[in-house]
């Protein structure tokens, strides 16, 4: 007798969330699986492209849209049960390197024929490396497909990853250049007795070729020499600009308030001359506000120094861009390049905090005579926790989901958050979106045109998008800016099915 596939006795029927599924279209973070036929190596394909790219849900159990309509798609994992622990061995087998295994929660519902039978939600996280399945492809999603990369893909998106970084790799820079006083202070931080070369050597920032030569890694010229970017012939500095109002123009004549200023030296000083230039703007470059008045910078300094230190620390080294700090009247914007490494996503970087794309880098920096405010991991959560007693909007990440760049946008925000923002986010978090009538509700007002405005300037400040833009203005729903409305929804369905031992 053949062993009882791994399924739950009878889970408790949900059927109108499987209604609520049939409606949802297939995205870079949402499939749909019918299990059966060759499907399970697609299933496969998709959770490697998830993995691969921010995480997503899979349905299994449903036929696809194209291929049915309504109730008629239900077929159930009852059709085919022995491939859901099929596609258990297979994550657990067939992926390399392996990821953190999906949450599989079973959704009891009414099959197509009227019968009893469930559908499974699977629950797969982004990857904190590059993932492939053995002899079958490394795989990326797409809006709503996946497709296989090539060699050089994969390898730029380990770069994304942080599974391999700029910062290792050797620069045909002679030892002597690195010889600098910011070598001779750290050396003298650390105590160090070697010269510079075996030094650094021992510190793992130089090593042997093949032909047996020995180079400085580019970690190495970017902490010790007076201009990095020239010797690594690459961009490498900070930028910063100073701008008049709360948007860029882009007329003949530039709204700058003035020339845009670079920090091109080691990293320290780049580090602490950017923070020392952003405060000073700050403390001079009074800008008036729309009724006239002054507007007061009330950013908590400790932030602008964690965000800046961050962005420098954090870069991908390997893209040929400048990090630039745009100051307005009404926040401050410091985007850096390359993507969040890891796991890190813009929805989960809150809880988990930064990971590490220049371990060198990072741990290096630290040994200079006064180091830059490095929290050991909670430097993230500290600028929320600060902005948030400090009674500001929370720093906001942007990334390439939302402006098609390698580049992480982090947005300082100099304004008091609104009660009304509290509950709105309370709100989104429980259901994902939000109409113009619920907020009204929850505001306790009929006044239509004063929601719209503010869900207006929400968006304007990045903090929502529209979820559907393309429905009619009196039915667009809003979520918070690279949050999936799916979120809120699934999460508490696992969380259900887990309370009921599923």
């Amino acid at each position: 007798m053949s062993e009882r596939p791994n399924l739950p006795a009878a889970p408790p029927i949900d059927d109108e969330f499987v209604d609520y599924v049939l409606e949802i279209e297939e995205s870079k973070g949402f499939e749909i699986k019918r299990i059966a036929g060759d499907k399970l190596t697609r299933a496969l394909e998709t959770i490697v492209a998830f993995a691969n790219t921010d995480g997503g849900y899979l349905i299994l159990g449903l036929e696809d849209p194209d291929k049915g309509k309504g109730r008629d798609r239900v077929y159930g994992i009852q059709e085919k049960p022995d491939n859901i622990d099929a596609l258990q061995h297979l994550i657990a087998s067939k992926i390399t390197p392996a990821i953190n295994p999906p949450h599989f929660s079973h959704i009891g519902c009414t099959l197509r024929d009227g019968s009893r039978g469930s559908i499974a939600l699977v629950s797969i996280e982004k990857g904190s490396d590059v993932h492939s399945l053995v002899l079958g492809g490394t795989w990326t999603r797409l809006h709503k497909s996946n497709r296989q990369l090539t060699a050089e893909e994969i390898t730029r998106l380990r770069f994304e990853r942080g599974t391999i970084t700029s910062e290792t790799q050797l620069a045909d820079v002679s030892f002597g250049l690195l010889d600098t006083d910011y070598w001779r202070a750290f050396a003298t931080k650390r105590r160090l007795t070697r010269e510079l070369q075996g030094a650094l050597e021992h510190l793992g920032l130089a090593r042997k070729t093949a032909e047996g030569e020995v180079h400085p890694t580019h970690a190495a010229v970017l902490l010790f020499a007076e201009h990095p970017g020239g010797l690594l012939g690459t961009k490498a500095a900070v930028r910063v600009f100073h701008y008049k109002g709360d948007r860029v123009e882009h007329d003949a004549a530039p709204n700058l308030q003035k020339p845009p200023v670079s920090f091109s030296g080691p990293l320290l000083t780049q580090i602490s001359e950017t923070y020392q230039y952003v405060l000073s703007e700050l403390a001079t470059g009074v800008q008036m506000g729309p009724l006239g008045f002054e507007i007061v910078q009330r950013y908590p300094a400790r932030v602008i120094k964690e965000a800046i230190t961050n962005a420098v620390i954090h870069r991908d080294y390997s893209l040929a861009s400048d990090i630039q700090v745009r100051i307005f009247a009404d926040r401050i914007e410091i985007e850096s390049p390359g993507t969040l490494p890891g796991s890190v996503t813009a929805k989960n970087i809150r809880v988990i905090g930064s990971i590490s794309r220049n371990p060198l880098i990072v741990s290096n920096l630290r040994e200079f005579p006064d180091p830059p405010n490095l929290d050991a991991g909670e430097g993230v959560r500290m600028m929320y926790k600060t902005m948030d007693t400090a009674g500001l909007y929370p720093p906001i990440y942007v990334t390439r989901a939302t402006t098609g760049k390698d580049q992480v946008r982090v947005v300082l925000r100099n304004e008091n958050r609104p009660s009304a923002w509290d509950q709105l986010l309370a709100y989104l978090e429980k259901h994902g979106s939000i109409a113009n009538s619920d907020l009204r509700k929850l505001l306790g007002t009929e006044d239509t045109l004063r929601v719209s405005k503010l869900l207006r300037g929400l968006v304007d400040d990045g903090l929502l998008v529209v979820a559907n833009p393309k429905a009619a203005k009196q039915n667009r729903l809003y979520r918070l800016a690279e949050h999936d409305s799916l979120d809120p929804l699934f999460t508490s369905t696992l969380r259900k099915q887990a309370s009921q031992g599923s």
